[in-house]
């Protein structure tokens, strides 16, 4: 990690945590780690402010560890770079799997519903993690999910990120029943809003899983991961629906960091 390289030493070594490279090795992790707890990115200045370090020092230090894959900025922001998967790859699920409860707890609360990180994978949904409360209960799973992804946000979501090929296929295990009066059941009528589908625009079950629920989810794309992030919610409070995929949308992507790191 080039930290202490000539011409920026200086810089480098302003703010607290002592003179010398192991100063600015300690400043570095420091850095990091105000940065790990702010999945949606974090300005030069506001880590300057957390850390007591000038904010030129700051930047100094963030574009160091820029340079080596540890962080990214983007949109004014740093957020944690790739580079983390290089670290430690023996620790590396149980320490994603970690993370990945940790922001889909953060985004329960944020959202005042339960949420659901889902995968497809060997040819099968599966839902990975879910994070529910009292106050955020989750889907009451009647029918399996497995093989109801015709009717459900989650399963209508990563259904849609397989080409036409791999649609059918799935179709071809799990054919379309009818769980509610609003349940798609015709393979040609599915695979065309399918196609239609549009990649940046949330998919929505309005009561096709169950009428007791509604639920929206958005892909989560992370290296060679089909998934997708859901949220559900009681149907006296479809009003909500809209609002939560938005706030889906633009939570996706501090996940799939999450996931990437």
């Amino acid at each position: 990690m080039a930290m202490v390289s000539s011409g920026r030493h200086g810089g480098l070594l302003g703010g607290g945590g002592g003179a010398g490279p192991f100063g600015v090795l300690r400043r570095a992790l420091r850095l990091l780690e105000a940065v790990d707890r702010r999945p949606e990115g974090v300005a030069s200045a506001e880590l300057a402010r957390e850390l007591t370090m000038p904010v030129a020092s700051v930047r100094l230090l963030a574009e160091e560890l820029e340079a080596e894959g540890y962080l990214v900025h983007l949109d004014g922001v740093w957020t944690l770079g790739g580079a983390f998967t290089l670290l430690g790859a023996q620790h590396r699920e149980p320490m994603v799997r970690a993370r990945l409860h940790h922001r889909l707890e953060e985004l329960r609360d944020e959202l005042g519903a339960a949420v659901y990180f889902s995968r497809y994978h060997d040819g099968e949904l599966s839902v990975e993690a879910v994070s529910a409360a009292e106050h955020a209960p989750a889907v009451h799973e009647w029918a399996d999910f497995r093989a109801t992804a015709h009717a459900s946000a989650i399963g209508k979501c990563l259904l849609a990120q397989l080409d036409h090929a791999g649609r059918l296929d799935h179709l071809s295990r799990h054919p379309a029943a009818r769980l509610t009066s609003r349940t798609i059941t015709r393979t040609d009528r599915l695979l065309h809003r399918l196609d239609r589908q549009p990649a940046t625009v949330p998919v929505l079950d309005l009561q096709e899983y169950s009428m007791d629920t509604v639920c929206a989810a958005v892909p989560v794309v992370a290296g060679g991961t089909v998934g997708c992030l859901a949220t559900s919610l009681p149907v006296a409070q479809a009003y909500r629906l809209r609002e939560a995929a938005e706030l889906l949308s633009r939570r996706a992507a501090p996940l799939m960091l999450a996931m990437a790191v």
